[in-house]
């Protein structure tokens, strides 16, 4: 008898999100398909009837954060576009900036923790990645105060600030600078809503 609909679409989306953990602690090159069916709790088997290749899978695993992983996030961050204004850009900033976010290894958004991967990746998994930059600069553009001007460009560097400060504090050994860097690039943006 074959597998339900529902079944299946969560047995897919226990594979993205294993996936992601697993692209997130180790990058694309370096994990294969056997670990992440094994962290689906599945067998490999299976993992053709989902997906062509593992290409595809990290597309969808990078685009899955937004409405996965990442609105769960944001709703622990307060992060509320429906509520809109200045408080969302900030609660967005000091949540995304934060030390929290930073340990976060395995929930951590992929832009923080696949730049690299992305770059070289297929146009499929850029343009995951880029649907999450658009997002975070609509977040960003959207909820800026109304006179503020150039509101597009703000945005830009908020969110550049946010990936960026995040990308450095990951990549430095002293614990120091890294929560230096990071504070750093959260002071400034904060200081730029205003």
């Amino acid at each position: 008898m074959p597998y339900s609909a529902v079944h299946k679409a969560e047995t897919r989306k226990r594979i993205v999100e294993a996936a992601r953990v697993l692209f997130n602690r180790n990058g694309f090159s370096d994990v294969t398909i056997d670990q992440i069916m094994e962290k689906a709790g599945l067998t490999r088997g299976g993992f053709y009837n989902h997906f062509p290749n593992k290409s595809a899978l990290f597309a969808e695993s990078v685009a899955s954060f937004l409405n996965g992983r990442g609105k769960d996030w944001r709703d622990q961050a307060g992060v509320d576009p429906e509520i809109g204004g200045p408080e969302t850009v900030r609660a967005m900033i000091n949540s995304y900036l934060s030390k929290l976010h930073a340990d976060d290894l395995d929930g951590q958004c992929p832009m923080i923790a696949l730049p690299s991967d992305v770059a070289r990746a297929t146009p499929e998994a850029r343009q995951s990645y880029e649907g999450l930059l658009r997002a975070m600069i609509w977040l960003y553009e959207n909820n800026l105060p109304e006179e503020a001007p150039d509101t597009r460009e703000k945005a830009c560097v908020l969110a550049a600030l946010s990936i960026g400060g995040m990308v450095l504090s990951r990549t430095v050994e002293d614990q120091s600078l890294a929560d230096e860097l990071r504070q750093a690039a959260k002071m400034f943006a904060l200081d730029a809503v205003a």
